[in-house]
């Protein structure tokens, strides 16, 4: 309905598009411009700065988990804020966002960092607009050059022996066997203890995650956060096979503590665990990696030993198969050339 006539009867207007989100913006844009639309729209008066920090403090904070709140506010600290906070949010234009954008590939970073920020404002936008605040989200469409996806690094098999025998040198669990032959993340393994083990149904449960985020204590720069892990995918069950099940079996006489790898009686963080593999390393006469390349070297012999990719994703807690296959493509090769082969069989050339 844009209006009625002289006679009450109502005058009825179309809006077109593409998309659903450019037809609501627009419709909108034109309640504001007629005035027999019921038109709530009240203006905000702050800054981008003021509405950010209303939008995650008071509106945010509630609905998501410490990890998120911290990684949050440190995008819109770091990034957001300095470029954009002093502009009045109702004067904020498309034109600024792609500035913003441009001022991000200029720090060097990567696209995934970028549009991670830009998913913490669009949001906080998303809001403003659905609150009737400001008359249109600029961060609609806007769109980032992406970047060369870098090669997914993993072990040769033999820099995993190699690894592997240092690690078996350890005093306690070895975290690095654990990821090598589970595929956990790093703050997974933290967060381990033996009462997530089934012994007897051969399982291991991951049930939750240790984090070292900004702190916002005040007086602390970092606080360490134990929950559950970030996806339901990642809240998941690994078979526990015959020769890990004996290592961990043979590692548990040996300690008391209720975490799988310990630190003086307790949790071992994951800089803990990173300063440990760094020792291996060097001990390997090995140069220096990070410890989340033995993640991804799980999942590379997975897939060399042909393991369905479903289940190669289950097993690393992905959200979906197409972010296993999207990550791990250039391992699949060999099974892609198999697959031709078997399918070139059925060809007869005639020459």
């Amino acid at each position: 309905m844009k209006a009625r006539n002289e006679q009450g009867k109502i005058i009825y207007g179309y809006i077109y598009g593409k998309r659903y989100a450019h037809v609501k913006q627009r419709l909108a844009e034109m309640k504001i411009q007629h005035p027999f639309s019921h038109n709530r729209f009240a203006p905000y008066k702050g800054t981008v700065e003021n509405w950010l920090n209303y939008w995650l403090d008071t509106v945010m904070r509630k609905k998501i988990k410490p990890s998120t709140y911290s990684s949050y506010r440190l995008r819109m600290d770091r990034y957001i804020i300095p470029f954009l906070g002093r502009k009045l949010l109702t004067n904020l234009k498309k034109q600024e966002i792609e500035e913003f954008v441009h001022y991000l590939e200029e720090l060097k970073l990567s696209s995934t960092t970028i549009q991670s920020v830009l998913v913490v404002l669009k949001s906080a936008l998303n809001k403003a607009f659905n609150d009737k605040i400001i008359f249109l989200n600029p961060c609609l469409d806007i769109l980032i050059r992406t970047k060369n996806k870098r090669e997914i690094s993993a072990l040769s098999k033999q820099e995993q022996l190699q690894i592997e025998r240092a690690a078996f040198e350890e005093r306690g669990c070895s975290a690095i066997i654990l990821a090598l032959y589970t595929g956990l993340r790093i703050g997974e393994i933290s967060g381990l203890k033996w009462s997530d083990i089934d012994f007897e149904k051969n399982i291991i449960y991951i049930k939750r995650t240790l984090y070292r985020i900004p702190s916002t204590k005040q007086g602390d720069k970092t606080e360490i956060i134990i929950t559950e892990p970030k996806t339901k995918s990642s809240l998941r069950a690994i078979p526990l096979a015959k020769n890990l099940k004996l290592y961990l079996l043979n590692k548990r006489k040996e300690q008391s503590c209720e975490y799988v790898i310990a630190c003086k009686g307790s949790y071992s963080e994951p800089r803990v665990i990173s300063y440990r593999f760094k020792k291996v390393l060097a001990k390997a006469n090995m140069k220096p990696i990070h410890f989340h390349v033995l993640r991804h070297t799980f999942a590379t012999r997975c897939v060399e030993q042909g393991i369905d990719i479903a289940a190669v994703s289950k097993l690393l807690g992905h959200a979906s198969i197409k972010l296993t296959l999207d990550t791990y493509t250039d391992s699949l090769w060999e099974s892609r050339k198999e697959a031709i082969s078997i399918l070139d069989k059925q060809l007869k050339v005639r020459l």
